[in-house]
């Protein structure tokens, strides 16, 4: 799946630097191997105002149908989820339906977009990500494959960095906003957005899909579990389902550096990944600056000790306390008596999102903690949005931790394991999450899938309807450049039988080089086959992962 990055990747700014977020999602830019399910005719295709029902519970404000020629698309808003061009988007129909929820003084947008010509008898609709519902980008995209795409704002801020909209004026959660943008806005899009396709090219969609990572994979997830006939498809990467567990865990890194006093620059840091990737890369049988099995890597963050790294012609000594930090950051966090309450940061994975630190004109050094858990804790979970989550106690980390738990799970959780309805309703799962997600952790995912087979069966009988695939050294949504043809192969999954043993993809390595690559499905890892070139994907095989 090809990610269509904004000009501030591709201008090579550091995300941590700028301050954004999750990446966005587009859809998989490169073609879906099927025909064509349908083509409208110009006959059939009305681009106009007309009346639709409302979803239970909603009123429809408005609706209104304009007709847009052929031409470059300008997303609106900053980077990572605006602010870049689309070009060559092709004549379409953009309808917009505010909807609101009688006594919830709320305004939610959903926009459908309807290619003119060419659509490919198939609904899309398009997640968001950290505290925005959707993407216009991604819609853009999808018009261009032929889907008739659609998203929704779920009424909050579309820049998905500001969470103001948590309280009222009262101070207190928005709970209507809160819904919106944790269940029923997506459900609601899902609703109006078929009713718009049938309306407007005369006819049903032949198959509806949702395409999503991050928050957006946490939306798929949602519908999976809460309303599992929206969607015959659903491609939910990355996703950010156990949404307090891992919110409040990625703040870990920063409760560590300030208990310990120990701030690693990020010279340092990426000192650890380097020596972790000599010791672990050769266990898949190559050395290709790929770790293939993370879980199987057991590298000593102590072996570093005393060891010596210079950074922009200043030289660094690797302390005890610089490796217990990096120890205790890969573990993960644990409350005060020691038992684990989520994972921690991947082996490999960038450090410098969630463990980031300033140094002030006087040489005093503070954390600098990743915005989106930062304004989850303190405007959902403390309801003080000056609350500062850099100087956190183990003690304070654990109340909060139980804290958001309690008053948010049933609300935002998403991780209800129980999918036999999506099941019985035929339909199909596909998630693939890099192993190298500096954002949120990958064995998390995995966590979820076990609790999936467990109550559902087995892996086998999960296998049929819902499959994961990790990918090596893939940041979060692909930031890094990973690309892997998810939704390619969830279409040919959902309309042909064809299950996906492994995702085709292309991965960047420590080297910065791109190498092709199957992505096995979980629990399968890659391995050398012993010849040809570690470039290339035949030289590779999916095997049971081991365990050492």
């Amino acid at each position: 799946m090809k990610r269509r990055l904004p000009a501030l990747l591709a201008a090579g700014v550091p995300l941590a630097a700028a301050g954004v977020i999750y990446a966005p999602v587009s859809a998989s830019a490169g073609p879906v191997p099927t025909a064509p399910l349908a083509a409208a005719s110009p006959a059939s295709f009305a681009c106009t105002s007309f009346q639709l029902s409302a979803p239970d519970g909603t009123t429809v404000e408005s609706v209104t149908a304009t007709a847009v020629p052929t031409g470059t698309f300008q997303v609106p808003g900053v980077p990572p989820l605006g602010g870049y061009p689309v070009p060559e988007v092709p004549a379409h129909c953009e309808v917009t339906v505010a909807l609101t929820h009688p006594g919830a003084n709320d305004h939610a947008k959903v926009q459908i977009w309807l290619p003119q010509s060419g659509w490919n008898g198939r609904f899309q609709a398009d997640g968001g990500a950290a505290y925005a519902a959707g993407n216009i980008g991604s819609v853009a995209a999808a018009i261009k494959q032929g889907y008739a795409a659609a998203t929704t704002d779920a009424g909050v801020d579309t820049s998905g960095l500001d969470s103001s909209w948590a309280l009222n004026s009262q101070g207190r959660i928005n709970t209507a906003l809160l819904q919106n943008f944790a269940s029923r806005s997506v459900h609601e899009m899902a609703i109006v957005g078929k009713q718009v396709v049938d309306d407007v090219y005369g006819y049903a969609a032949s198959y509806s899909y949702f395409n999503g990572c991050s928050t957006g994979g946490r939306q798929g997830y949602l519908e999976a579990q809460q309303y599992p006939t929206d969607f015959n498809g659903i491609n939910a990467d990355a996703p950010a389902i156990n949404w307090n567990q891992f919110e409040v865990a990625t703040l870990w890194p920063q409760v560590v550096m300030n208990q310990e006093h120990t701030y690693p620059t990020t010279c340092e840091f990426n000192a650890f990944n380097q020596a972790a990737l000599k010791a672990c890369d050769k266990l898949d049988g190559v050395v290709d600056g790929l770790i293939s099995d993370p879980n199987r890597c057991d590298f000593d963050p102590r072996r570093l000790i005393g060891t010596t790294v210079v950074c922009d012609g200043k030289q660094y000594t690797i302390t005890a306390a610089d490796a217990d930090v990096v120890r205790k950051i890969w573990d993960g966090p644990r409350d005060t008596n020691g038992k684990r309450l989520w994972y921690g940061l991947s082996i490999g994975a960038d450090f410098s999102y969630l463990a980031a630190s300033k140094t002030d004109a006087n040489g005093v050094t503070t954390g600098l903690p990743f915005i989106v858990p930062a304004q989850w804790v303190a405007d959902f979970v403390e309801k003080q949005p000056s609350f500062n989550t850099a100087n956190l106690s183990y003690a304070q980390f654990d109340e909060i931790f139980q804290k958001a738990r309690a008053e948010y799970d049933s609300v935002i959780g998403t991780r209800d394991a129980d999918l036999s309805a999506f099941r019985n309703a035929g339909g199909k799962l596909v998630t693939w999450q890099g192993d190298a997600d500096q954002l949120i952790p990958t064995a998390g995912t995995v966590d979820y899938r076990k609790r999936v087979d467990a109550l559902m069966g087995g892996t086998k009988k999960v296998d049929d309807f819902y499959r994961v695939f990790l990918a090596p050294g893939v940041a979060h949504c692909g930031l890094n450049g990973g690309n892997v043809d998810d939704l390619a192969a969830l279409t040919a999954w959902v309309e042909h039988g064809q299950a996906p043993n492994v995702l085709h993809a292309t991965l960047p390595t420590a080297a910065g080089q791109t190498v092709t690559r199957d992505v096995c499905r979980y629990p399968m890892v890659s391995r050398y086959t012993g010849h040809g070139d570690p470039s290339a994907a035949s030289s590779f095989r999916c095997v049971k992962a081991q365990r050492d």
